[in-house]
This record gives C-alpha cells, sequence and structure tokens, in this order.
C-alpha cells in the first residue's frame, strides 16, 4: 500500500490538479466511485487507479472491472487520496486517464450546442448532462471556454461527460458555417426575437448557440444565427443561467419532435 505524500506516482497526479498540467501531461482526473463507474461502463482507457483498501473492499467488481483498463492499479491510504484528490471528502477513489480520449466526432446532425467562452464548470457539467439526457447528438465549446477535462465538471455532469460527444472548436465561426453546410439551422436567443424558444421549428437539425454567463453571445455569433428565440423572464430578471436556457432549448425541441412522431 502507498502511503508515503512524496511518492512520484502522488506528485505526478497532484500535478493534474492545474490545468496547465492536464494539457502538458494530456490526462485528467476521474474521481468519485459514479464517475468510474461511468467511465468502466463505456470502455473508457484508465491510466491509474487509486483507491483505499475500505473502498476495495466495498466494490470488488468495480475495482476488477477498473483494474482490466488501466495501466496501473495501486491501493493508497485515505491520507494519499486525500492529497491527490480535488475534492474535501473523496469517497475513496480516483483515476487518471488520457485527454486524447475526449471525443473529437460531433456529428453535425440532430441536436448539437455550440458554447461560447462559457467560464463556470458547474454550468458546463450541467448542461454537459442535460444534453446528454434530452438526446442531444454532441456539444463544441469555445478554445476560450473552461476546459472540458476540469473536475469539477465531470462532477456536475454526473457521468454523462462519458457519453456525449464533445470537442473544442478552434473558431466556433468556422463550426457555425459547417453546421449550415450540413444542413442545420444556427438558433440563438436573443431578448429582441419576435418568437418564443416553443415557436420555433424544431423539427430541422439544430445547432443551438449559447453564451458567456455575464457577456452572453457575442454579436458576432449571434447574427450568424439563422433563428433567434427569447426565452420570455419577468422584467425584473435579467437573463437566465445558461444552463437552464440551454434545457428549456433542448427538451421543447425534444417534445416537438416527439409530438410530430406522435402525429
Amino acid at each position: 500500500m502507498l502511503t508515503s505524500l512524496q511518492n512520484s506516482l502522488v506528485k505526478q497526479i497532484r500535478k493534474l490538479h492545474s490545468a496547465k498540467e492536464r494539457h502538458r501531461e494530456k490526462l485528467f482526473l476521474v474521481e468519485g466511485t459514479h464517475l468510474l463507474e461511468e467511465a468502466c461502463a463505456v470502455n473508457y482507457p484508465l491510466v491509474t487507479v487509486c483507491c483505499t483498501p475500505e473502498w476495495q473492499t466495498d466494490h470488488p467488481e468495480l475495482w476488477q472491472e477498473a483494474v482490466v483498463r488501466c495501466e496501473r492499479a495501486q491501493i493508497v491510504s485515505e491520507d494519499v487520496l486525500k492529497a491527490i484528490a480535488t475534492t474535501v471528502q473523496p469517497d475513496g477513489v480516483l483515476a487518471t486517464a488520457k485527454r486524447d480520449d475526449v471525443s473529437t466526432d460531433v456529428p453535425f446532425t440532430g441536436l448539437v450546442l455550440a458554447l461560447e467562452t462559457v467560464q463556470d464548470p458547474g454550468n458546463l457539467g450541467t448542461i454537459i448532462r442535460t444534453a446528454a439526457a434530452a438526446g442531444a447528438s454532441g456539444l463544441w465549446v469555445s478554445a476560450d471556454s473552461v476546459d472540458l477535462d476540469n473536475p469539477k465538471v465531470l462532477r456536475a455532469s454526473a457521468g454523462q461527460w462519458f457519453r456525449l460527444a464533445m470537442a473544442v472548436s478552434p473558431d466556433l465561426k468556422i463550426t457555425v458555417q459547417q453546421a449550415r453546410l450540413a444542413g442545420m439551422q444556427v438558433v440563438a436567443t436573443s431578448p429582441s426575437a419576435t418568437l418564443t424558444y416553443w415557436q420555433g421549428d424544431w423539427s430541422k437539425s439544430s445547432l443551438i448557440l449559447l453564451g458567456n454567463e455575464g457577456a452572453g453571445l457575442s454579436p458576432e455569433l449571434t447574427r450568424m444565427a439563422d433563428l433567434h428565440l427569447k426565452i420570455p423572464t419577468n422584467p425584473a430578471v435579467e437573463s437566465l443561467n445558461v444552463a437552464i436556457a440551454a434545457a428549456l432549448m433542448l427538451y421543447e425541441a425534444q417534445r416537438q419532435r416527439i409530438m410530430n412522431y406522435e402525429l
């Protein structure tokens, strides 16, 4: 059992708390039982898996699943696990995985989200979770958004991070153009739009543009949209949370498609 906080493995994993080091090492953290279960469920390749003896005893089947998918399996003390985890109270297990295995094959069909400069990892994780639940085809994020593999993003996604096609767009304007060439309509929200989000035609494949929590969608991307929709709010409320806005449009699109299918 590994007990030393000065061990090279401990130091290597602790470096992954930093976005810069995750990029450099091309690794990210998979923390907690639920995320490990989801990773194993989709056969996501792992590099290192560390757990406490207590966790191993309580989760023998999951431990064996993880062992066959990783390059190194290590039993560690509780102190070591706390040192390598980003959570205050880790639940006994942590793994590392390769960043290069994040899906970059986002199809230009169905419902796809494109997020510009979304900064809050909780928002991004919630959007990923909602998109997967609503049957979206995938998600793009701008290069200046929070990292897809930020530990808080993974946790907020409740494991759906492993089930949604996602990619970083070097230039969202080019991504929008590609979507349009593929026959998708490009949708943006605007408080001055004449149509509400439930009056839009969601029967078409759609790329939904969503912007920064504070500044919203940039004017340049807003102008590129084919369809502008508003989400009605009380005049005293300036705007909705970006994850809530995403959920409203994704589920309205799903509702319309189910209704059309039943007809």
